[in-house]
């Protein structure tokens, strides 16, 4: 079971993509994408994109230190769960965890049906995070491709 927000010495919050941690954090996110996948196999939201309207976007915060992003995207009557990273320092923590559980409140709080998300084929341990969440498997969604470098996952809410 994931550790409850209330047990961890980090806070998830909302913030602006733009401050210098969180684009720390989102530029080496990029770069872990671009040396997995194939240009046309990336699908992450640029910095720019993650300041749009549709858009709530979290960092983890330990102290004052930045170590993990993740962002709703709403979208027509589901939420899409967007740039999940936490700082390599960080992991095994339950920092992804707490993330995505902030995530899932704001959705079933918008009242979204569905959480949505597309992920690497070899990213794992984003596999098990998502499948320990109650993600199962579905077909591409929105404007997505068919792509062999990724898996699509859904949570109804």
């Amino acid at each position: 079971m994931p550790a409850r927000a209330t047990d961890t010495p980090y806070r998830i919050i909302p913030a602006d993509p733009k401050g210098p941690d969180a684009t720390a954090l989102l530029s080496a996110s990029h770069a872990l994408m671009q040396s997995l996948f194939p240009p046309e196999d990336n699908f992450f939201l640029d910095i720019d994109a993650l300041c749009a309207p549709d858009i709530r976007f979290f960092v983890a915060m330990e102290g004052t230190t930045c170590l993990g992003t993740g962002a709703l995207a709403l979208r027509d009557g589901y939420g899409e769960v967007k740039s999940m990273f936490v700082d390599e320092v960080a992991r095994g923590r339950g920092m992804a965890d707490a993330i995505l559980r902030r995530i899932e409140g704001e959705a079933r709080s918008l009242g979204l049906a569905a959480l949505k998300l597309e992920t690497g084929n070899v990213l794992h341990a984003a596999h098990r995070l998502y499948a320990r969440h109650g993600f199962t498997p579905c077909g591409p969604f929105g404007d997505y491709p068919n792509s062999p470098s990724s898996i699509f996952m859904e949570k109804a809410l």
